[in-house]
């Protein structure tokens, strides 16, 4: 599926360009897996197909995190699952 084939759905949905994009969804499930699940950036990394930044690291890292990233994608794929069914939300007080 390319990064088109998403964008066209989001349009058709009504969401302009300004409002989300296909990579949009990368980097927010970057962000919340990062800040809600407490996943290690380099496992999250890993997943979104990022190289290392150095390169000593890319000529000697060979670690694919591959039993850590199935954890991950399980309590991904849960999270979304609690969001779906009505996650906990917490009251803001009125100003």
């Amino acid at each position: 599926m390319s990064e088109n084939t998403v964008r066209g759905a989001l349009r058709r949905m009504g969401y302009a360009n300004e409002d989300m994009t296909a990579h949009g969804f990368r980097a927010m499930a970057r962000t919340m897996i990062a800040e809600r699940l407490q996943i290690a950036p380099e496992v999250i990394e890993a997943q979104l197909a990022h190289a290392v930044a150095d390169s000593l690291g890319r000529a000697y890292n060979r670690t694919q995190f591959l039993d850590q990233r199935r954890d991950m994608m399980a309590k991904w794929a849960d999270y979304l699952d609690r969001l779906r069914d009505g996650a906990q939300v917490l009251p803001f007080r009125a100003a």
